[in-house]
């Protein structure tokens, strides 16, 4: 299966754009997504970034700049983008991919709604928060 759903759209291109930190992926159905470098770090599936349950999301800040280094496959069913902030333990499906680009403009106003309910700046440094630490998922 080349997605978790059985009838999902597939990739038929993935390229990488390291100036303009982009991840341009083209699907079987026509669809052409342009996911930002921090679109993907913010919304990585990790563990790290999503936390173990309902209510333990980590708000990601400072990531605008962030790039990808390396975009390691996963069988045939995702990729684990290697992050230049050290960030490499999300498995980003096909399913999930397809989700952040068709959802990508109310993803970012989410994003900016969480930022502002924290009172968080979107390029503030990360604070990592003592006793919170997570044994790499």
């Amino acid at each position: 299966m080349a997605g978790l759903q059985a009838d999902s759209p597939t990739p038929t291109a993935l390229t990488v754009h390291s100036q303009s930190r982009l991840l341009e992926i083209a699907f079987s159905d026509g669809a052409l997504f342009k996911l930002p470098f921090e679109l993907l770090r913010v919304y990585s599936p990790s563990a790290e970034v999503q936390g173990h349950g309902p209510g333990q999301e980590v708000l990601q800040t400072g990531k605008r700049e962030v790039g990808v280094v390396e975009l390691e496959p996963i069988g045939n069913y995702a990729v684990k983008p290697v992050f230049s902030d050290g960030h490499e333990s999300g498995i980003y499906s096909w399913d999930y991919l397809y989700h952040l680009g068709a959802h990508q403009d109310r993803l970012w106003e989410d994003y900016n709604q969480r930022l502002q309910a924290a009172g968080a700046l979107r390029d503030a440094p990360m604070v990592v928060a003592s006793g919170h630490a997570c044994s790499g998922h």
